[in-house]
């Protein structure tokens, strides 16, 4: 990554709130980019569709089922993480390829998993979202549908922060309404990373 531009990654477990703080960084208008937005397109690329089908089979045919793939890897940790082995670096490859191409001097990234994927040392700094447990919970299941265990499932399959907390990155605690978490995302700007608005 270029250092003429400064990249700063959006970190957290699922349901802390990533998106939401993009969101607002994105309404003041600084450039933002998603690795969540580009996974949803990852199976486009036929080499990495191909890989999938390499290793689960039985969830691939000439599409992808999604829904299937996303029950194996949540319920194994080996088969989660030899589907990260296949589309996190192609993940991360177009993520900084979109922020270089992105006006402005500065670009925030949403990566979920920053610290897992071991890509943090490759940002200029990172903000790591925290939200306590019961709403991260109550988030997915609304968000995906999902019933209690399911959602679960998925915080496990995690980073638990709790146990492993972020040293030396900034934390934002997701712990109020959505007017305190833009609050707190603007205070981080100028206080920590002392960033003007655009």
């Amino acid at each position: 990554m270029k250092r003429s531009k400064k990249l700063i990654a959006v970190t957290g477990g699922i349901g802390s709130g990533k998106s939401a703080v993009l969101e607002h960084l994105r309404s003041l208008g600084f450039a933002t980019v998603s690795a969540d937005a580009i996974a949803r397109g990852i199976y486009e690329d036929e080499e990495v569709l191909g890989k999938t089908r390499e290793a689960f089979p039985d969830c691939v045919g000439d599409t992808i089922d999604r829904k299937k793939l996303a029950a194996v890897v949540f319920a194994d940790e080996e088969a989660r993480k030899r589907l990260e082995a296949i589309t996190h670096p192609a993940i991360m490859c177009r993520l900084f390829a979109q922020a270089l191409a992105c006006r402005g001097n500065v670009v925030f990234a949403e990566v979920p998993l920053l610290f897992e994927s071991g890509y943090a040392s490759m940002f200029d700094g990172v903000i790591v979202v925290l939200r306590p447990l019961a709403s991260r919970l109550a988030a997915v299941m609304r968000r995906d549908g999902l019933i209690e265990a399911e959602a679960m499932a998925r915080i496990r399959n995690q980073r638990d922060y709790e146990k492993n907390p972020p040293i030396g990155h900034t934390v934002l605690y997701n712990d109020g309404d959505l007017a305190a978490l833009n609050e707190q995302t603007e205070r981080i700007l100028h206080e920590v990373f002392r960033i003007d608005l655009p």
